[in-house]
């Protein structure tokens, strides 16, 4: 008698490779006009499946998961943050949790440091004028902004893709600087030429660019807070490619309208996709709606991931990106 197809259900539309290698290997239920699932269907669709495929949109919380059916035993998230899923609920029914980690970082690191060379350079304001018809040609002292060579970089979360941004702004002249929960391996100090502060507050009081790249967890929920953000010398740029959660966004916002800092480059918000629409008045940030990963390369890596995390697990085996509470 053949092997009986784990049901799969997926939250939002994926690369059509992607889709159609699930549908070869197992039983697939796919969202086909790409809408983001609502509550009841989240429980709708945790009753029927043995695998449940969702993404960053989707909120998989104790309320979701408590309706979950017997055969439900691998939650097998479609991106690299698991802050929507309710990791101890989780665990207590005895269903895994997989990400997809490292395929996102260079995609990730080349946002954020695309937004650090936009923002003091004025790239996207510069634009936004020549679209207006507005621009009445060069002179010595239009537009100015500030040179990155030389400037002190302030990274917040020292992963893979924390060293990744690190790389690529030491090669344009960056100096690093970096706060994360341990110190990295002295090698890697030595190739970034990074220099380690285990005080963040000391940290953000001498930097001229901040970028976040740790998770939100409960610990790092406002990580920058509008204490944190006050310490920062009115010259400096916050950028983050993250989570929106982790920044203090009305407090950034306010400080932004007084001139308390010079300007910010976000790629997240708080309570997405919704903005602060003061934020969309400024004209000293660069938003951008959630591209970091957004990448065919990088959307399709992700999806293979996700096929190897369920194929593994179907065939009776650990899958390889198994998320442990402990790891955020």
């Amino acid at each position: 008698m053949p092997h009986k197809k784990p049901v799969v259900v997926v939250s939002r539309k994926l690369p059509d490779a992607i889709e159609t290698r699930m549908m070869e290997l197992f039983d697939t239920r796919l969202n086909v006009d790409d809408h983001p699932m609502t509550k009841a269907e989240l429980i709708e669709a945790v009753k029927v499946a043995d695998v449940l495929v969702p993404t960053v949109t989707d909120r998989i919380d104790a309320g979701v998961l408590s309706q979950a059916g017997p055969n439900l035993k691998l939650v097998a998230n479609f991106g690299t943050g698991v802050d929507h899923i309710d990791l101890a609920t989780a665990r207590s029914r005895g269903i895994i949790v997989t990400n997809t980690p490292g395929v996102l970082t260079e995609d990730t690191a080349d946002m954020a440091m695309a937004l650090i060379l936009s923002v003091p350079r004025r790239i996207a304001e510069g634009e936004r004028l020549i679209r207006s018809g507005d621009w009445k040609g060069w002179s010595p002292t239009f537009m100015l902004g500030h040179r990155i060579w030389g400037k002190r970089l302030g990274i917040i979360g020292m992963g893979r893709i924390g060293q990744a941004v690190a790389r690529r702004a030491k090669a344009f002249g960056m100096s690093i600087h970096y706060h994360n929960r341990k110190r990295v391996h002295p090698d890697i100090e030595g190739e970034l030429e990074a220099t380690y502060w285990e005080s963040l507050d000391q940290m953000l009081a001498r930097m001229d660019v901040v970028t976040v790249h740790c998770p939100h967890t409960p610990a790092t929920f406002h990580l920058l807070s509008a204490r944190r953000l006050e310490l920062l010398p009115k010259h400096a740029y916050v950028v983050n490619t993250a989570r929106g959660e982790i920044v203090d966004e009305n407090a950034l916002t306010r400080m932004l309208i007084r001139g308390d800092l010079a300007g910010a480059g976000l790629d997240v918000f708080e309570h997405e996709p919704a903005v602060n629409p003061k934020l969309l008045a400024l004209d000293n940030v660069v938003l951008l709606p959630h591209l970091g990963s957004a990448t065919i390369e990088g959307r399709i890596d992700m999806g293979e991931k996700v096929l190897v995390n369920i194929k593994t697990f179907a065939d009776g085996h650990q899958p390889p990106d198994r998320v442990l509470a402990s790891m955020f």
